[in-house]
């Protein structure tokens, strides 16, 4: 069954082209990885320094695997200084 991911981020706005830049860099490798149907960023139209990870995965173990992935640890490392408050993350399964 299809894992459906969406994560919330908000960085502080004095480092918002750095935080583009590393999200690049995590989509760029995370699409590659088996199970990843999608993997989108999107930033908030009204609030600047707010952005949203719109993932689909084939399982929950892939989500799982992706979890231990060195691109998303060093993404985690270099974004913690710049991240305003904590990350959340919504995790659920398509009802309809």
């Amino acid at each position: 069954m299809n894992l459906h991911v969406v994560a919330l981020f908000k960085f502080n706005e004095n480092y918002l082209m750095d935080a583009v830049e590393l999200f690049q860099n995590l989509v760029k490798e995370t699409r590659k990885e088996e199970g990843c149907l999608q993997y989108d960023l999107i930033e908030d139209k009204d609030n600047k320094g707010t952005f949203l990870m719109i993932e689909l995965w084939e399982s929950e173990e892939h989500h799982n695997l992706h979890n231990g992935q060195d691109h998303l640890l060093n993404f985690r490392q270099d974004a913690s200084k710049m991240i305003e408050s904590s990350t959340q993350v919504y995790k659920g399964f398509k009802i309809y």
